[in-house]
């Protein structure tokens, strides 16, 4: 079988490269096809390449931290031949090379023998090479390692992480909070870093000794750099009305036990205030539109995002494509699929991609109301408060009356 060239694969029709960020398989392995090879990061969402086939590792083009355009050939993967064979080979020879040397330097730390870890934890954790490799030359012990909580795909622990965690177990003394060169978003097509939400250079901060500092992970970083960028493209004006959504709660209530039981999904708030949106935004659609320079780009589908919260206390906008299109139904099984992929980090490119408006519960988090801000290149936002009973006066043909009505604030921004 001739040697097989791994593709970057497309990940949407705005995304054009990805960073990878780890290697799952080090040259020399044998893979399986669709075992995950590679862990890759987009602006968007990280993710995993499978194999397209079976095979041995030849190969690896690019090194973790390299930028890769879509389609790019990234890796190669051989059966067992000569070819495969003398490839191998070289890279096992460069890795005894590098072994020898690490062996030969002088201990950089107190200890004098390395820790074996496992390639899986006891709940059954991947560790890659390259963290296991760390993790025994620094001494990390089983327990520590599995003790680390992972940034990666599916929570893996990646190089980054390890390396945070020593930083931590090795600091006895207050340090310079700074931003690594290699950890900041390069701007595209350039290797000048991304500008993200604080400049330590104009407001030093300076920690104490019993003071924790914490890594900003790759996604907080782009999220800051992307909100801080909004408010820049777009003067933000944020309009308050508070709504009486008595009849909606106490339909839910009636309705939500039949639903599950018919549908199989739970009837939450969120389906129902976003099935009011689509109409509204039908009634005005301009709303759905995008700023192109001095043109005005009206989209005729209804792309909703769905601002969601993720373990990580990071913040994710799958989008529900088409929500023109479905009916109360389809937009709850929408709703609670992306919301579950989102929390368990499998959401795939095309479902963050492409939103024409998005809709955030503050309300979650127990919050009245909020100030959001718009997700570009869109035009608005909509934040939806916790729902309260409260006072308020009923309009009857009889005269007005005061009654307890469950109220919420929208903001939209």
């Amino acid at each position: 079988m001739a040697n097989i060239e791994v593709l970057l694969p497309k990940m949407g029709e705005s995304v054009a490269e990805a960073t990878i960020t780890t290697w799952l398989k080090e040259v020399g392995d044998t893979i399986e096809e669709d075992e995950p090879i590679v862990e890759i990061a987009t602006d968007k969402v990280d993710s995993e390449v499978p194999a397209p086939a079976s095979g041995v590792l030849v190969e690896k083009k690019f090194a973790e931290g390299d930028v890769v355009q879509v389609g790019a050939v990234f890796a190669i993967i051989g059966a067992d031949g000569e070819e495969t064979v003398v490839s191998v080979t070289q890279q096992q020879s460069e890795e005894t090379s590098s072994v020898i040397e690490e062996l030969s330097a002088p201990l950089t730390n107190d200890s004098v023998s390395s820790t074996s870890v496992s390639k899986n934890g006891a709940d059954g954790q991947f560790f890659s090479p390259l963290v296991r490799s760390i993790a025994e030359k620094e001494n990390v012990s089983q327990q520590e390692l599995e003790g680390i909580v992972g940034t990666g795909q599916g929570n893996r622990v990646t190089k980054r992480d390890v390396l945070a965690f020593l930083e931590n177990r090795s600091t006895k003394t207050p340090v310079k909070v700074s931003v690594k060169s290699d950890d900041v978003p390069k701007a595209k097509g350039t290797d000048k870093p991304v500008p993200v939400a604080h400049v330590p250079n104009k407001y030093p901060v300076s920690a104490g000794p019993n003071d924790e500092i914490i890594e900003m992970d790759r996604m907080r970083k782009l999220i800051a750099t992307h909100m801080v960028d909004s408010v820049h493209i777009s003067p933000h004006v944020t309009s308050f009305v508070e709504a009486d959504v008595t009849n909606i709660v106490m339909w839910r209530n009636k309705m939500k036990d039949e639903f599950l039981k018919r549908e199989g999904e739970k009837l939450t708030f969120t389906p129902l205030f976003m099935e009011a949106v689509i109409k509204a935004l039908k009634d005005f659609p301009l709303v759905n539109s995008a700023l192109d320079g001095d043109k005005i780009v009206v989209k005729k589908s209804i792309n909703l995002g769905m601002a969601t919260a993720l373990p990580t206390g990071n913040l994710i906008v799958p989008v529900i494509h088409g929500a023109d299109q479905l009916n109360l139904t389809g937009l709850a099984k929408k709703v609670n699929g992306l919301a579950n992929n989102a929390r368990n980090n499998k959401l795939s490119p095309d479902e963050i991609q492409g939103g024409t408006y998005t809709v955030t519960n503050v309300g979650t988090f127990g919050n009245v109301m909020g100030t959001p801000i718009i997700n570009q290149p869109q035009s608005a936002i909509l934040a939806l408060g916790a729902i309260r009973k409260k006072p308020a006066v009923i309009e009857t043909p009889y005269g007005d009356t005061i009654g307890i009505r469950h109220m919420m604030f929208l903001s939209h921004s």
